[in-house]
Protein backbone atom coordinates (compact mmCIF):
# COMPACT_ATOMS: atom_id res chain seq x y z
CA UNK A 1 0.00 0.00 0.00
CA UNK A 2 1.39 3.30 -0.98
CA UNK A 3 1.57 6.13 1.37
CA UNK A 4 -0.32 10.00 0.68
CA UNK A 5 0.90 11.25 -2.09
CA UNK A 6 1.12 14.96 -3.08
CA UNK A 7 -1.92 16.94 -3.26
CA UNK A 8 -2.99 18.16 -7.54
CA UNK A 9 -5.71 20.55 -6.22
CA UNK A 10 -5.55 23.49 -4.13
CA UNK A 11 -8.69 24.24 -2.69
CA UNK A 12 -8.55 27.53 -1.09
CA UNK A 13 -7.25 30.62 -2.81
CA UNK A 14 -7.69 34.55 -2.35
CA UNK A 15 -6.98 37.43 -5.29
CA UNK A 16 -6.91 41.18 -4.96
CA UNK A 17 -10.80 41.25 -4.90
CA UNK A 18 -10.78 40.35 -0.84
CA UNK A 19 -8.50 43.52 -0.36
CA UNK A 20 -5.93 42.26 1.40
CA UNK A 21 -4.51 39.79 -1.16
CA UNK A 22 -2.56 40.51 -4.08
CA UNK A 23 -2.53 39.75 -7.77
CA UNK A 24 -4.82 39.05 -10.46
CA UNK A 25 -7.21 35.67 -10.93
CA UNK A 26 -5.25 34.48 -13.86
CA UNK A 27 -2.10 34.86 -11.88
CA UNK A 28 -3.51 32.76 -10.02
CA UNK A 29 -4.23 30.23 -12.45
CA UNK A 30 -0.78 30.74 -14.23
CA UNK A 31 0.85 29.92 -11.12
CA UNK A 32 -1.11 26.80 -10.53
CA UNK A 33 -0.42 25.36 -14.18
CA UNK A 34 3.46 25.80 -13.67
CA UNK A 35 2.95 23.81 -10.07
CA UNK A 36 1.69 21.22 -11.93
CA UNK A 37 -1.95 21.26 -9.91
CA UNK A 38 -4.59 19.34 -11.67
CA UNK A 39 -7.45 21.51 -9.99
CA UNK A 40 -7.48 25.54 -8.27
CA UNK A 41 -10.52 26.32 -6.15
CA UNK A 42 -10.86 30.35 -5.67
CA UNK A 43 -12.47 30.55 -1.96
CA UNK A 44 -13.13 34.64 -1.96
CA UNK A 45 -14.61 36.05 1.68
CA UNK A 46 -18.06 36.48 2.46
CA UNK A 47 -18.96 38.40 5.35
CA UNK A 48 -22.20 40.14 7.12
CA UNK A 49 -22.86 42.75 10.09
CA UNK A 50 -18.90 43.23 10.68
CA UNK A 51 -17.99 46.67 11.52
CA UNK A 52 -14.35 46.37 11.61
CA UNK A 53 -11.89 48.96 10.65
CA UNK A 54 -10.68 47.65 6.90
CA UNK A 55 -12.63 45.72 4.52
CA UNK A 56 -11.15 42.45 3.88
CA UNK A 57 -14.22 40.62 1.74
CA UNK A 58 -16.15 40.85 -0.84
CA UNK A 59 -19.35 42.58 -2.07
CA UNK A 60 -21.95 41.33 -4.24
CA UNK A 61 -20.80 43.63 -6.82
CA UNK A 62 -16.90 42.28 -6.47
CA UNK A 63 -18.42 38.59 -6.74
CA UNK A 64 -20.09 39.70 -9.89
CA UNK A 65 -16.72 40.72 -11.33
CA UNK A 66 -15.20 37.66 -10.02
CA UNK A 67 -17.52 35.24 -11.57
CA UNK A 68 -17.40 36.96 -14.96
CA UNK A 69 -13.46 37.06 -14.66
CA UNK A 70 -13.68 33.00 -13.56
CA UNK A 71 -16.06 32.04 -16.18
CA UNK A 72 -13.62 33.58 -18.68
CA UNK A 73 -10.88 31.94 -17.46
CA UNK A 74 -12.45 28.40 -16.90
CA UNK A 75 -13.35 28.78 -20.88
CA UNK A 76 -9.53 29.33 -21.93
CA UNK A 77 -7.73 27.10 -19.17
CA UNK A 78 -10.39 24.32 -19.21
CA UNK A 79 -8.82 22.12 -21.17
CA UNK A 80 -5.75 22.41 -18.94
CA UNK A 81 -6.75 23.06 -15.55
CA UNK A 82 -10.09 22.99 -13.27
CA UNK A 83 -11.04 26.08 -12.09
CA UNK A 84 -13.78 26.44 -9.27
CA UNK A 85 -15.55 29.17 -8.19
CA UNK A 86 -16.10 28.78 -4.70
CA UNK A 87 -16.79 30.95 -1.10
CA UNK A 88 -15.07 31.19 2.15
CA UNK A 89 -18.03 32.57 4.42
CA UNK A 90 -17.58 33.79 7.74
CA UNK A 91 -20.62 33.31 10.12
CA UNK A 92 -22.75 35.85 11.89
CA UNK A 93 -25.05 34.31 14.03
CA UNK A 94 -27.23 37.35 13.49
CA UNK A 95 -27.24 37.98 10.00
CA UNK A 96 -27.50 34.24 8.88
CA UNK A 97 -30.69 34.91 6.82
CA UNK A 98 -28.59 37.34 5.03
CA UNK A 99 -25.72 34.83 4.19
CA UNK A 100 -27.95 31.99 3.57
CA UNK A 101 -29.47 34.33 0.91
CA UNK A 102 -26.63 35.78 -0.74
CA UNK A 103 -25.44 32.13 -0.78
CA UNK A 104 -28.48 30.81 -2.12
CA UNK A 105 -28.09 33.60 -5.09
CA UNK A 106 -25.14 32.05 -6.71
CA UNK A 107 -23.75 28.48 -7.85
CA UNK A 108 -20.73 27.90 -6.26
CA UNK A 109 -18.45 25.29 -6.46
CA UNK A 110 -17.45 25.04 -3.10
CA UNK A 111 -18.35 26.62 -0.01
CA UNK A 112 -16.06 27.18 3.12
CA UNK A 113 -17.30 27.43 6.58
CA UNK A 114 -15.21 29.66 8.75
CA UNK A 115 -16.16 32.58 11.90
CA UNK A 116 -13.31 35.35 11.24
CA UNK A 117 -15.08 38.02 13.39
CA UNK A 118 -16.59 37.98 16.97
CA UNK A 119 -18.81 40.83 17.85
CA UNK A 120 -17.43 42.43 21.28
CA UNK A 121 -19.90 42.85 24.05
CA UNK A 122 -19.34 46.70 24.78
CA UNK A 123 -21.04 46.94 20.75
CA UNK A 124 -17.28 48.51 19.39
CA UNK A 125 -15.57 47.20 16.65
CA UNK A 126 -15.68 43.07 15.94
CA UNK A 127 -12.67 41.26 16.89
CA UNK A 128 -10.76 39.84 14.22
CA UNK A 129 -9.78 36.23 15.87
CA UNK A 130 -7.14 35.58 13.39
CA UNK A 131 -5.20 39.28 12.93
CA UNK A 132 -1.60 39.58 13.67
CA UNK A 133 -2.58 43.42 14.35
CA UNK A 134 -1.92 44.82 18.12
CA UNK A 135 -5.08 46.05 18.32
CA UNK A 136 -7.20 43.15 17.71
CA UNK A 137 -4.21 40.76 20.04
CA UNK A 138 -4.65 42.94 23.04
CA UNK A 139 -8.71 43.22 22.85
CA UNK A 140 -8.74 39.75 22.72
CA UNK A 141 -6.88 39.38 25.89
CA UNK A 142 -8.78 41.84 27.47
CA UNK A 143 -11.73 40.17 27.27
CA UNK A 144 -10.02 36.82 28.09
CA UNK A 145 -8.77 34.31 25.29
CA UNK A 146 -10.78 31.11 26.93
CA UNK A 147 -13.82 32.98 27.20
CA UNK A 148 -13.06 33.80 23.08
CA UNK A 149 -12.34 30.30 21.96
CA UNK A 150 -15.45 28.93 23.86
CA UNK A 151 -17.78 31.47 21.84
CA UNK A 152 -15.39 30.13 18.91
CA UNK A 153 -16.29 27.00 18.77
CA UNK A 154 -19.75 27.00 19.86
CA UNK A 155 -20.59 29.48 16.67
CA UNK A 156 -18.59 27.79 14.77
CA UNK A 157 -20.47 24.57 15.48
CA UNK A 158 -23.79 26.57 15.03
CA UNK A 159 -22.26 27.81 11.68
CA UNK A 160 -21.73 24.08 10.33
CA UNK A 161 -24.95 23.12 11.37
CA UNK A 162 -26.89 26.48 9.53
CA UNK A 163 -24.50 26.92 6.71
CA UNK A 164 -24.68 24.62 3.26
CA UNK A 165 -20.59 24.10 3.73
CA UNK A 166 -19.20 21.58 2.15
CA UNK A 167 -15.56 22.19 3.92
CA UNK A 168 -14.81 23.39 7.21
CA UNK A 169 -11.85 26.32 6.93
CA UNK A 170 -8.59 26.28 9.10
CA UNK A 171 -10.53 24.61 12.31
CA UNK A 172 -7.99 25.73 14.93
CA UNK A 173 -6.42 29.29 13.55
CA UNK A 174 -8.38 31.17 15.67
CA UNK A 175 -6.44 33.27 18.05
CA UNK A 176 -2.82 31.80 16.15
CA UNK A 177 -0.98 35.03 17.20
CA UNK A 178 -2.10 35.45 20.65
CA UNK A 179 0.66 35.29 23.17
CA UNK A 180 0.14 31.85 25.33
CA UNK A 181 -2.33 30.71 23.77
CA UNK A 182 -2.86 26.83 21.93
CA UNK A 183 -5.80 25.18 21.19
CA UNK A 184 -4.97 21.48 22.31
CA UNK A 185 -6.98 18.62 23.98
CA UNK A 186 -7.71 20.58 26.62
CA UNK A 187 -10.66 21.65 23.95
CA UNK A 188 -11.53 18.10 22.82
CA UNK A 189 -14.73 18.48 24.72
CA UNK A 190 -15.93 21.59 22.23
CA UNK A 191 -14.03 20.15 19.49
CA UNK A 192 -15.60 16.70 18.62
CA UNK A 193 -19.03 18.28 18.78
CA UNK A 194 -17.82 20.17 15.92
CA UNK A 195 -16.32 17.45 13.82
CA UNK A 196 -19.83 15.22 14.70
CA UNK A 197 -21.81 18.46 12.78
CA UNK A 198 -18.91 18.20 9.83
CA UNK A 199 -19.69 14.53 9.41
CA UNK A 200 -23.64 15.01 9.43
CA UNK A 201 -23.36 17.35 6.92
CA UNK A 202 -21.09 15.15 4.62
CA UNK A 203 -18.72 18.40 4.81
CA UNK A 204 -15.01 18.12 4.40
CA UNK A 205 -12.07 19.08 6.79
CA UNK A 206 -9.33 21.42 5.19
CA UNK A 207 -5.45 20.68 5.99
CA UNK A 208 -4.67 24.53 5.35
CA UNK A 209 -0.93 24.34 4.58
CA UNK A 210 -0.31 28.49 5.54
CA UNK A 211 -0.11 26.79 8.81
CA UNK A 212 3.56 25.42 7.98
CA UNK A 213 4.73 28.87 7.52
CA UNK A 214 3.86 29.96 11.20
CA UNK A 215 3.93 26.81 13.38
CA UNK A 216 5.61 24.02 11.07
CA UNK A 217 2.29 21.75 10.80
CA UNK A 218 -0.71 22.61 8.94
CA UNK A 219 -3.76 23.39 10.50
CA UNK A 220 -5.79 22.15 12.50
CA UNK A 221 -3.06 20.40 14.78
CA UNK A 222 -2.54 16.62 14.12
CA UNK A 223 -4.56 15.43 17.12
CA UNK A 224 -7.53 16.98 15.48
CA UNK A 225 -6.84 15.75 12.37
CA UNK A 226 -7.10 12.12 14.22
CA UNK A 227 -10.35 12.82 15.69
CA UNK A 228 -11.29 13.70 11.84
CA UNK A 229 -9.98 9.91 10.08
CA UNK A 230 -11.43 8.40 12.58
CA UNK A 231 -14.66 9.66 11.85
CA UNK A 232 -14.40 9.32 8.01
CA UNK A 233 -14.17 12.78 7.44
CA UNK A 234 -12.38 13.88 4.15
CA UNK A 235 -9.44 15.82 4.68
CA UNK A 236 -9.25 18.60 2.35
CA UNK A 237 -5.62 20.43 1.08
CA UNK A 238 -5.60 24.26 0.61
CA UNK A 239 -2.57 26.72 0.15
CA UNK A 240 -4.51 29.95 1.71
CA UNK A 241 -2.65 31.82 -1.12
CA UNK A 242 -2.76 35.49 -1.17
CA UNK A 243 -0.26 36.06 -3.71
CA UNK A 244 0.20 33.89 -6.67
CA UNK A 245 3.34 32.79 -5.63
CA UNK A 246 1.84 30.57 -2.83
CA UNK A 247 -0.74 28.36 -4.51
CA UNK A 248 0.39 25.14 -3.74
CA UNK A 249 3.19 25.97 -0.82
CA UNK A 250 3.80 23.55 1.44
CA UNK A 251 2.11 20.62 -0.81
CA UNK A 252 5.18 18.66 -0.93
CA UNK A 253 5.36 18.36 2.98
CA UNK A 254 1.76 16.93 3.13
CA UNK A 255 2.53 12.97 2.62
CA UNK A 256 5.56 12.60 5.06
CA UNK A 257 3.19 14.77 7.74
CA UNK A 258 0.19 12.68 7.24
CA UNK A 259 2.48 9.12 7.81
CA UNK A 260 3.93 10.73 10.71
CA UNK A 261 0.00 10.54 12.07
Amino acid sequence: MTGPSVPVSDGHVHTRYCHHATGEMEEYVRAAVAAGLQELVFLEHMEAGVRYFESTWLTERDFDIYFEEGRRLQDKYGDTITISLGVEVGYSPTHREELLERLGSRQWDRIGVSYHFMPRPDGDLHLNLVSSKETNIHAIEKLGCEHVLENYFTTLTEAVEVLPGTVLCHLDAALRYQPGITINETHLGKIRPLLQAVRKKNMGLELNCSGFKIRSSPYPAPFIVKEAQALGIPLVPGSDAHSPEHVGRYFDLLPDYLDSL
